[in-house]
């Protein structure tokens, strides 16, 4: 989406929607701290807060502000499941309800170290990271909950930090203050050829801010075992019918080229985390941050199981793409 920053009356104009200026804030970053910015910080340091399977705090902390950093460490099986849950404001169903491993674009737990500026992964369990900015405006909680088949006591650790008063800025603009981040997820959605599905259908104004994909196709013999990456992603913005295409292949918008050929790689705008051509399986990550797509009153994200030849709805289809198992999270920010 290429957005032009002239306004005419008081409304910008891109490719795939119009968007009043007055809800994407001022587009000036700050110059200098504001006088209320304060950080805070706290650690788990070989902590036994997820023995047992229950959910438990790991961190609240109440003001204004956002967090900036979250780093976390344990050596067991299934860490990588851990679900991470964030409520913020004193919500009683988190906007951010994760799997450890996914929510830091790793989808099969296989490929690293590897990491940039706004995740990564440092060790072959544990040493996940994030600089996610998680605005909240009274209250934030993060809590943590073992996998049920993970064992029941391993220490855990954790680093999350935060700044009160911090503005969120996404691709130059600042968001406004009742900006906040939530999470779509889909798992183990088992698509048809051809079935074009959600990622997230989000009402209100908002930004798209990262993508994770993994997939499986789930039939093992010959060549086209791979051809779901044929995928166009597609946007749909403000209830229209007829999409943006977001991407020419599913490798593309992952900014690859012919299935991932020349193996995985991970940057600061995009990484494949995982690679298996024979099994057909791959898990890749997307940000947008410095390549912004902003909606206003209505927002769908939509990728499909293989594609036709042109990208069209209708059309010869390209190769033969066999049904498919995906796991995706659509991070938004939304207000």
């Amino acid at each position: 989406m290429r957005m032009n920053l002239l306004s005419r009356r008081g409304v910008l104009v891109s490719a795939g929607a119009s968007i009043p200026i007055a809800a994407l804030g001022s587009l000036a970053s700050p110059s200098a701290p504001r006088s209320n910015m304060k950080t805070f910080s706290t650690i788990g340091k070989g902590s036994s807060a997820l023995d047992g399977h229950h959910e438990a705090t790991l961190f609240e902390h109440r003001g204004q502000g956002c967090l900036t950093h979250m780093w976390f460490g344990g050596d067991w099986e299934g860490y990588g499941k851990t679900r991470l849950r964030v409520y913020v404001d004193e919500e009683t169903s988190p906007s951010i309800d994760m799997e450890l491993a996914l929510g830091h674009g790793d989808g099969f737990g296989d490929h690293g170290p590897w990491g940039g500026s706004r995740m990564g992964k440092t060790g072959n369990k544990g040493g996940l990271y994030n600089t996610f900015r998680i605005p909240f405006g009274r209250h934030i909680k993060v809590t943590g909950q073992r996998h049920p088949d993970s064992p029941e006591n391993s220490p855990f650790w954790w680093i999350m930090r935060g700044t009160e008063g911090l503005p969120i800025l996404l691709g130059g603009v600042r968001l406004p203050d009742n900006a906040r981040l939530k999470l779509y997820s889909r798992h183990d959605y088992e698509a048809k050829p051809l079935e074009e599905f959600d990622l997230c259908s989000v009402k209100g104004s908002g930004a798209l801010y990262q993508v994770t994909i993994a997939a499986q196709g789930l039939r093992n013999e010959g060549a086209d075992g791979m051809s779901f990456m044929e995928a166009c992603m597609r946007a749909y913005f403000g209830g229209s019918k007829q999409p943006v295409l977001l991407s020419s292949g599913l490798e593309d918008y992952f900014v690859g080229t012919y299935f991932f050929q020349r193996g995985a790689y991970t940057n600061d705008l995009a990484g494949v985390t995982h690679l298996d051509m024979a099994a057909h399986t791959f898990s890749a990550y997307r940000f947008h941050d410095e390549d912004p797509i902003y909606f206003a009153e209505e927002f769908r994200l939509t990728c499909r199981c293989g594609e036709t030849e042109t990208g069209e709805m209708e059309g010869p289809t390209a190769g033969d793409p066999p049904p498919t198992r995906y796991r995706t999270y659509a991070w938004v920010y939304e207000w």
